[in-house]
């Protein structure tokens, strides 16, 4: 590892931002040090600098929130860091699973009319799916699933996969969409507990299609 290419500020700092590596949700940002981001590579968990107590920080130490590394990204100047981890428990103090849970603006909610991302659902599923399994809220169907783990999982992902092919051997529509919906949040479910970042779903859906085109 090379660190002589990062650029840390006047204070021997870098800005790092931490993203849960499956959901994509920026979980955190903190600071590293040279000290921090060695240790941090060496044990393969967050260690950050603390800068009001001026001192290392090894995220989850004492309260067992700790963030596995997967991957540390540099952007082009070389002077901040995109951090992806998997959390080990909620990344705010508040006992939240993200730091960043306060909207300031969402141009939605203006008079203009955005363009519709039409996947942008799956996106917020899978962040709501992680939340549920960090946070563990009493009496969310998805807390009920994690609790229960994966065999419980796998038993509805089976359920639901038969009531599709029920809804579409029936020739009802609406009926197919409510069961391949319900089959969908349960697939998200399980890759979640599986931690299999859907990301990687889609790449090896890229993958084949690319093979299929040669």
């Amino acid at each position: 590892m090379n660190l002589e290419k990062l650029k840390f500020d006047k204070n021997g700092l870098i800005p790092a931002v931490v993203q849960d590596f499956q959901s994509k949700e920026v979980l955190t940002v903190a600071y590293m040090s040279r000290e921090s981001l060695e240790k941090t590579v060496e044990i393969g968990e967050t260690v950050f600098f603390s800068r009001t107590r001026q001192e290392l920080w090894h995220k989850g130490e004492t309260s067992g929130n700790i963030q596995k590394v997967k991957t540390i990204r540099y952007d082009c100047d070389q002077d901040a860091l995109v951090v992806l981890v998997e959390p080990q428990g909620p990344a705010c103090h508040t006992g939240a699973y993200s730091c960043f849970s306060e909207t300031l603006y969402n141009a939605e909610d203006k008079n203009s009319s955005p363009i519709p991302d039409r996947y942008a659902i799956l996106t917020e599923l899978q962040e709501i799916i992680a939340q549920r399994e960090h946070e563990m809220p009493k009496g969310a169907y998805t807390t009920y699933l994690f609790e229960n783990g994966v065999d419980k999982i796998l038993k509805k992902v089976g359920e639901e996969a038969g009531e599709v092919i029920i809804a579409a051997k029936n020739r009802d529509p609406e009926e197919l969409r409510w069961e391949v919906s319900d089959l969908l949040y349960h697939v998200l479910v399980l890759l979640q507990e599986q931690k299999v970042p859907f990301d990687e779903i889609l790449a090896t859906l890229k993958e084949r299609h690319t093979k299929s085109d040669n």
